[in-house]
């Protein structure tokens, strides 16, 4: 059974009041449905926004957890993941753009779950494609506008906060207790995530010109920052050292739980399963 029940959009010469969307936003699909992926694109060009495909749970979770996403649209029914399993893992993992779930189950039990697990909207298909393009919309107009009320300095990574107004430090959502030069030296790496930063840089920008600091007292430093912020200890989730050079921050938390989940049972791994799956 076909998803939509209007296939007009499909013609580019359909009226759907042009480019009417908000621009330069990324929509993340992520559904193994064909025909979802040939009227999304559509929907992106006519709208302005872009947009990533998942087909499975597994790499919808990873491409969202990597990537500048926007908004999800999430399929229940995936390979690899549910869609409620994606949800969950994603909004533990301190993910947390708009989630649009859709299903063929219009079980009202399956749409309270998705709410109760952090999606923002549920739509049953088959469903108007007026309709689906509405609410993306409606979404991404929401999300700048949230996004423009977020205070300056404060950085957002999968299960790490790092507040730079307020000098505070979030982990799972529990405040951890920095020294202020394990706080200067966090907020140095995690300002610029994926750049190398030498270990001659973070003593000029964080003990200031001229300090006399040996670069291994850097080191040492790190040591007890990666102590108090990663999640499994001396194991580098955060924070990794590049030999010769420094430090380098990534995103990287969902995925190094994900690579475990893949290799023993989610409950093992600190991954719960959630009921009601479909």
């Amino acid at each position: 059974m076909s998803p939509f029940t209007d296939y007009s959009i499909l013609n580019p010469a359909a009226s759907l009041g042009g480019r009417t969307g908000v621009t330069e936003a990324t929509v993340l699909v992520v559904d193994d449905d064909p025909s979802m992926h040939d009227i999304l694109t559509v929907l992106g060009q006519q709208h302005g926004f872009s947009i990533q495909f998942a087909e499975d749970g597994l790499d919808g979770v990873r491409l969202a957890e990597s990537s500048d996403i926007d908004l999800i649209i999430l399929d229940l029914t995936l390979p690899g993941l549910s869609g409620f399993d994606v949800c969950r893992r994603l909004r533990a993992a301190g993910v947390e753009v708009p989630i649009v779930m859709v299903s063929a189950s219009s079980d009202p039990v399956d749409v309270v779950v998705g709410l109760e697990i952090g999606a923002d909207d549920y739509i049953t298909k088959p469903f108007e494609v007026r309709e689906l393009a509405a609410r993306i919309n409606a979404k991404l107009r929401r999300q700048r506008t949230t996004q423009s009320q977020v205070r300056p300095g404060r950085l957002k990574f999968p299960g790490l906060i790092v507040d730079v107004g307020r000098h505070e430090v979030l982990r799972d959502g529990k405040p951890v207790t920095l020294t202020p030069t394990e706080f200067d030296l966090l907020a140095l790496l995690s300002a610029s995530p994926g750049r190398v930063i030498s270990r001659s840089e973070m003593i000029q920008k964080v003990w200031g010109q001229g300090a006399d600091l040996d670069l291994r007292s850097v080191d040492a430093h790190v040591y007890r920052l990666r102590r108090k912020i990663e999640p499994e200890g001396p194991r580098p989730t955060y924070i990794h050292a590049v030999p010769g050079i420094g430090y380098r921050f990534e995103r990287r938390g969902l995925n190094e739980r994900l690579a475990k989940a893949q290799e023993g049972t989610p409950e093992a791994n600190g991954l719960q399963p959630v009921a009601g799956q479909s």
